[in-house]
Formats: structure tokens, C-alpha cells, sequence
């Protein structure tokens, strides 16, 4: 276990780093020294559609499917050509697995786009202001909202996803960009890994935990359903090195929240994709498994 200044330090050289377009961690010395990061292929298979409205994050527990819903509203509702939301708040969903609606959370986060639950409590993570993480329990109680840490007290800026493991919580963070696992008691960032970095994969979404490793949504910046090329990529946990990339095969759903259910990965496809129509994708709202091949 690293200690605060030992994380501090080397959050820094790897801000420094990142800077300079190379990410600091094990996962560029593969290339430096010539060793190739294994790679294969996947496709998804559709379970269900979530309940009506745009689902942007999953996490499983042993009571069924939690799905984060995701809505747009003010500027952003206008920039997808939505209409205005009557509610601004953002449910939880816990369904079972044929998608039978068992339970909803109400939650104040906005634009949705990670979410984890564990410890009693839904974790949602805010892509729009205000921002940041909301711990709500299951009475829709909001009990804290907090930035993610090492940025401004007021915006800690965005997340793309959200795991719980082992009484942590770990947040994809777009502005460290890295994975950051922070103590939910005392609010303390823990370890950093650093995002994945390749030309072609420079957009990063849901987490999800396994075995000691860290599977992560990535992608093309693309304008468009059929431009786009997902993939995974896996981390050693510990370490943050890099053990292997994931390449969808065409014509799969567009994956953005990511789970771990009985030794597969889960996913869901929003419908909203930056840059894209809304419900570009013909899968949109679907919950899906993917299946490596």
C-alpha cells in the first residue's frame, strides 16, 4: 500500500507525464521495451431493455442488475435535440435478469455516467455540474456529495465510471485520466492508474472488477455509430500494468457502463453518445453480455 505522499508524488509525474502524451506506468514500458500487449476479439449478445430512459451505468449485486439513468437537460438537452426533462433527478434501477423493474432509487446526480453500489449505498457519478459523487441510500437519501479528490473543493470535474471492491470505491476520473480508488469513509485517494494510452483509444468509460484486475470501456472519438471502433482493456490491479486489449467485432452494441456477473462482463448501451444522433446506435437502451472469441 502506497502512503498519501507516495500517491501524491506520483500523481504529479504522472500529470507531468500524461502532459507529454506517454502515460506513466507499466503499461508503456511493454512497448518502449518491444513486447507486444496480447489482444482479442469480442461481440455482444443483447439480455434486455432497461427501463424507459437513457442508461449510461451498471453494477451488480446479488439482488439483480443496478442500471444508472442518464439524463440531458439545460444546454446539453439542446445539444441532443431532447426535450427539457420534467424531473431532473436521476433513478437507479434494480432489475432482475430478465429486466423485471424491482426497485427504484431516486438520486439528484446529473448527466450520470458511472455508478457503483456497496457498503449499504448507491455511489452515482455526476458528469455535469455539480459534479461528483453521490452517496444515496436506498430510501433515496442523499447522504454526502463530495468532489473527486485532488481537484478544485467546487468541481472535481467528471467520471465516465464507477466500481465498489473490497470496501473501496474506485472512480474513472476524466480529469486525472486514470482510475482512482478512494477510501469512501475518509474520502482519501488511495492509487492512481493512469488510462490506457493508444492513438485510436483515447475515449474511456465504465470499469469493471475481476480477479485482481480492472476491465475498462475505451474508444475512437467518432461522430457517428458506424465510425466507431470500442475495445477493452484490462489492468493488473495492483500495479496498473496493462495485460491485455479487447477489439469489438463490427456491427456490436455501443458499451458504456461495465459489470461482472458470474465470469462475464456486462454492459448497456446509453443511446447518448457524444458527437452521435441520439439513439444512433440500434441497440440503444439494451443491456447487453460480451462474449470473447
Amino acid at each position: 500500500m502506497i502512503t498519501k505522499r507516495e500517491f501524491l508524488t506520483g500523481s504529479i509525474g504522472a500529470g507531468l507525464a500524461l502532459t507529454k502524451g506517454i502515460a506513466a506506468s507499466p503499461q508503456t514500458e511493454g512497448r518502449q521495451s518491444g513486447q507486444r500487449i496480447p489482444s482479442r476479439m469480442a461481440k455482444t449478445r443483447k439480455l434486455f431493455q432497461c427501463p424507459p430512459g437513457f442508461p449510461n451505468a451498471i453494477a451488480v449485486t446479488p439482488e439483480g442488475l443496478w442500471i444508472g439513468e442518464q439524463k440531458m437537460s439545460g444546454a446539453q438537452a439542446a445539444a441532443y435535440h431532447l426535450p427539457e426533462p420534467k424531473s431532473l433527478t436521476e433513478a437507479a434501477w434494480l432489475v432482475d435478469w430478465n429486466g423485471k423493474l424491482l426497485k427504484t432509487v431516486t438520486t439528484p446526480s446529473r448527466n450520470t455516467s458511472g455508478m457503483a453500489v456497496g457498503g449499504g449505498y448507491i455511489w452515482m457519478v455526476a458528469n455535469a455540474p455539480p459534479e461528483g459523487v453521490f452517496q444515496v441510500d436506498m430510501d433515496s437519501q442523499l447522504v454526502s456529495h463530495r468532489q473527486i479528490p485532488l481537484g478544485p473543493a467546487e468541481d472535481g470535474g467528471g467520471c465516465h465510471g464507477a466500481l465498489w471492491h473490497d470496501g473501496k470505491l474506485w472512480i474513472a476520473s476524466l480529469r486525472l485520466r486514470g482510475n482512482l480508488r478512494v477510501d469512501p469513509s475518509t474520502w482519501q485517494p488511495e492509487f492512481l492508474i493512469p488510462f490506457y494510452q493508444a492513438p485510436d483509444r483515447v475515449r474511456y468509460h465504465g470499469i469493471a472488477w475481476d480477479n485482481g484486475t480492472i476491465w475498462q470501456i475505451v474508444g475512437n472519438d467518432s461522430k457517428r455509430y458506424s465510425e466507431y471502433r470500442p475495445g477493452l482493456v484490462r489492468y493488473e490491479a495492483a500495479t496498473g500494468k496493462v495485460l491485455e486489449t479487447v477489439d469489438f467485432v463490427p456491427d456490436s452494441s455501443d458499451p458504456h457502463g461495465l459489470a461482472m456477473h458470474e465470469g462475464k462482463l456486462i454492459s448497456c448501451d446509453a443511446g447518448i453518445h457524444p458527437g452521435w444522433p441520439t439513439n444512433d446506435s440500434p441497440t440503444a437502451g439494451w443491456i447487453f453480455q460480451v462474449d470473447f472469441i
